[in-house]
C-alpha cells in the first residue's frame, strides 16, 4: 500500500467527520432557534391576549356626577369608553392612561377620592379604558404599542366635551409609554403644511398638536418602552430569561412600532413634568427610575417635580400612602397649572 493511498483514506475519513461534527452543531443550533421563536411567538400571543379587567360595580352614590362618553381611538377601528367629571370654571382636564390588565379605575374605587380632589381644585376628569380593557372594544394589549392611539381618542372627545383648552395626560405604568408614545406623535405647534402631510390621515383629522398637551404626570416610568414587557416575561414565561429579549419584539412586530427610548423623551418634554414612584420598586427598579429623573432634572429642573413614596413597590404608592401621593401631584398641579387669584 502506498503512502499516498493511505493519506488520502485518512483525509477522507477526517473530512467526514468534520462535516458530520459541523453537521451536527448546525442541527443543534436550528433545533434551539425554533424553540426560542416558538417559545417567542407563544409567549408574545400570550401577553397581548390578557384577559380584559371589568370595572367593578361602583355605587352611584360614591360617584361623582359624570358622563357616559363612548368614541373612537385614533386608528378610527377601535371603539372606547370613558366617562368625564366637569367642573365649574375649569383650569385644565385630567386624563388618566392606566396600566395594561387595569381600567379606568387603576387604583378602585378609592381612586374616586383623587377625583373628587381634583374637581374640588377645579380640574375636569376624563377616565377611560383602553382597548382590551373595562367596557372598551379591542382583544388584544399592546402595553403602549397600540393604546397611544387611544390616548389621542380620549384628547381628541376631551377637546369636543371639555370648555378648557388642554390637557394634562397622567400616565400609570405602561399608560407613561401610551402618553409619551401619544404625545411624541402629535406634530408640533410650528408644524407647515409640508410636513403636516408627511401624518397620517388619522393625525391630521385631529385638530390639534403638541401644545394641545399642557403637562404629564408619570407613575413609574421605564428608560424604554419594553421594560415593561421584560419583567413580565422573565417571571412567568418558560426560558423568559432568555426569551424576555425577543418577546418585545414580536409586540412591537405585531403592533407595527419601534421600541422607545422613554428616558430620552421624558428629558425632553418642554412640559412640566410629575415623576413619582415606589422606592422598592424592583420590577421597573427605582434606581432606574432615579436616572430618568436625574437626567430630567439636568434638562428641565424648573418643569420637574418628582416624589418617591417609601416602601412601596411597583405601582403600590397610591395604596401605601394614598395621602402623600394625592399631596404630590396636588404641589405640582398648584405649582404649574393654579390660576393666580
Amino acid at each position: 500500500m502506498s503512502l499516498d493511498s493511505s493519506y488520502t483514506r485518512r483525509s477522507k475519513r477526517s473530512g467526514g467527520s468534520f462535516i458530520t461534527k459541523a453537521a451536527l452543531v448546525l442541527s443543534i443550533i436550528a433545533t434551539i432557534l425554533i424553540v426560542i421563536i416558538v417559545l417567542t411567538v407563544t409567549s408574545a400571543n400570550r401577553l397581548m391576549n390578557i384577559d380584559r379587567n371589568y370595572v367593578s360595580n361602583v355605587p352611584s352614590n360614591v360617584l361623582p356626577p359624570y358622563s357616559n362618553c363612548s368614541f373612537q381611538s385614533a386608528d378610527g377601528q377601535t371603539n372606547l369608553s370613558g366617562w368625564f367629571f366637569k367642573t365649574k370654571n375649569p383650569v385644565t382636564t385630567i386624563i388618566v392612561v392606566h396600566d395594561t390588565g387595569s381600567n379606568r379605575l387603576p387604583f378602585g374605587v378609592t381612586m374616586i377620592d383623587m377625583v373628587e380632589n381634583w374637581l374640588d381644585s377645579g380640574y375636569n376628569v376624563f377616565l377611560f379604558d383602553q382597548r382590551n380593557s373595562g367596557d372598551s372594544n379591542g382583544d388584544i394589549s399592546g402595553y403602549g404599542y397600540l393604546e397611544w392611539q387611544d390616548v389621542l381618542g380620549a384628547i381628541s372627545i376631551v377637546k369636543q366635551i371639555s370648555v378648557t383648552t388642554d390637557v394634562i395626560l397622567y400616565g400609570i405604568g405602561t399608560g407613561c409609554s401610551s402618553s409619551v408614545i401619544a404625545y411624541n406623535n402629535l406634530p408640533p405647534s410650528d408644524v407647515t403644511e409640508a410636513e403636516l402631510k408627511k401624518y397620517s390621515t388619522n393625525i391630521q383629522e385631529l385638530g390639534f398638536y403638541r401644545d394641545y398637551v399642557s403637562g404629564i404626570i408619570l407613575d413609574s416610568p421605564a428608560k424604554s418602552t419594553d421594560d415593561y414587557i421584560k419583567p413580565i416575561v422573565r417571571s412567568r414565561e418558560f426560558l423568559g430569561f432568555v426569551t424576555q429579549y425577543f418577546v418585545p419584539y414580536a409586540i412591537r412586530l405585531s403592533a407595527g412600532e419601534s421600541e422607545v427610548n422613554l428616558a430620552s423623551s421624558i428629558a425632553r418634554l418642554p412640559v412640566p413634568v410629575c415623576i413619582i414612584y415606589g422606592g422598592h420598586d424592583t420590577f421597573i427598579g427605582a434606581d432606574r427610575i432615579n436616572q430618568i429623573i436625574n437626567e430630567r432634572n439636568r434638562l428641565s429642573a424648573n418643569l420637574t417635580e418628582t416624589k418617591m413614596i417609601s416602601g412601596a413597590g411597583y405601582l403600590e404608592e397610591y395604596t401605601i400612602n394614598k395621602a402623600e401621593y394625592i399631596e404630590a401631584i396636588n404641589n405640582y398641579l398648584t405649582t404649574f397649572f393654579a390660576r393666580e387669584n
